[in-house]
């Protein structure tokens, strides 16, 4: 596509385009197992509360590493 002649078209400048690598916002992509019911629950609590299930599964693990107690 060329693009030379469409100067009223595109907005070119110099600028970088400056982008930061994904996971360098501090987190990190893992994969994990769930049983059915238990992706379903998490699901439904995750609609009823208007959170991603991202959002709520981070909520829950950091709530849960932070309060387990070892016996």
């Amino acid at each position: 596509m060329d693009i030379s002649n469409d100067s009223e078209v595109c907005n070119v400048t110099n600028e970088p385009l400056v982008l930061k690598k994904r996971g360098d916002d501090g987190t990190k992509i893992i994969t994990v197992r769930l049983r059915e019911d238990t992706l379903t629950r998490l699901d439904r609590l995750a609609g009823e509360l208007n959170y991603s299930r991202n959002e709520l599964i981070n909520l829950i693990l950091a709530h849960g590493v932070e309060n387990v107690k070892i016996v």
